[in-house]
């Protein structure tokens, strides 16, 4: 009896691990893009935001996830072209856009959201269903883990070996580097800094789009203002934490998520912890990374610097 209770509290336990990674996994990802051409972009949080209340309210309207999605990501590349344009062609102060884009996202859904839904009834979508993968999700523990998930942790685990093979093994992933490192060897070469940063940025932003989407139509099946609750500050931490490598992204991102899953089992068990200590573990555990790691990372060089044309 024991043991099987053993095995239920960490099949269990392996499951919110991989499902609280999922979010966390494609904004970092999303992020690492926009970071290796050299812009810091702080609006992960707002854009996550916005790409969750879209998503639910296209999936609202609809009654179709893939309409849901598909929206969220819209959402998402239109707060990155706000963004570009603001810190690619204005030249604004990458801080201080970022945090800008993080304040309207935060009150223009709020808003939005008073006003689309005024009824006082809280709207419930229906979610992405659990699409286990035959004979490998009957593997003790992890095979429910790993292989029993729903569609948006299966495109964020893709997504780690698509950037991974886009940034190290194709053309356009050198040119985005070397973003990041030297932007005028790549304007010297007779190529668009400008083109391939709006590009960056845009992903970056669908991704983060996605993330959000991943919180309310892939798990809740509802909207809840500021929902993303500091998510896409910690994918920024993730980057940090992964040094800027997409397989090291994945595993900070399970291991942050690890965290938030055993506090949900230590209140589920009934284990006498104040829940407002574990609640905040995952973010005592990023400032704690981000202190002790900080002088170790190697990010782009150029990161957060506006380049200019001479």
């Amino acid at each position: 009896m024991n043991d099987l209770l053993v095995n239920t509290v960490l099949t269990g336990t392996l499951v919110a691990t991989i499902r609280i990674a999922t979010p966390l996994m494609i904004a970092a990802l999303g992020e690492l893009i926009t970071e290796r051409a050299g812009i810091l972009n702080l609006s992960v949080e707002g854009t996550m935001i916005m790409g969750a209340f879209v998503g639910f309210v296209a999936c609202f309207a609809t009654g179709s996830l893939a309409i849901g999605v598909l929206a969220a990501m819209l959402a998402g590349m239109l707060m990155g072209s706000i963004f570009a344009l603001m810190v690619v062609t204005l030249k604004v102060d990458q801080i201080i856009a970022g945090i800008a884009m993080n304040i309207l996202a935060s009150g223009l859904s709020l808003y939005c959201y008073s006003l689309y839904f005024n009824t006082g009834e809280l709207p419930v979508v229906s979610v992405f269903p659990v699409l286990p993968i035959p004979l490998l999700s009957e593997i003790p523990l992890v095979g429910e883990a790993l292989f029993s998930q729903k569609l948006p942790t299966y495109i964020g685990f893709a997504l780690v070996a698509l950037v991974s093979v886009f940034l190290y093994r194709t053309r356009p992933g050198l040119e985005l580097r070397c973003l990041g490192e030297n932007p005028r060897i790549i304007d010297t070469a007779g190529l668009s800094v400008t083109l391939r940063q709006y590009g960056a940025i845009l992903f970056g932003s669908a991704c983060a789009g996605l993330a959000g989407s991943a919180l309310t139509i892939a798990a809740t099946g509802r909207f809840v203002p500021d929902m993303v609750a500091g998510r896409g500050w910690l994918a920024i931490v993730i980057v940090i934490a992964g040094n800027w490598q997409p397989g090291r992204i994945m595993i900070a991102s399970v291991a942050f998520a690890c965290l938030d899953a055993l506090q949900l089992q230590a209140q589920s068990q009934g284990i006498n912890v104040p829940y407002q200590l574990m609640l905040a573990l995952p973010y005592i555990a990023a400032l704690i990374l981000m202190i002790g790691n900080g002088n170790r990372s190697r990010g782009p060089a150029q990161l957060g610097v506006a380049y200019t044309r001479e």
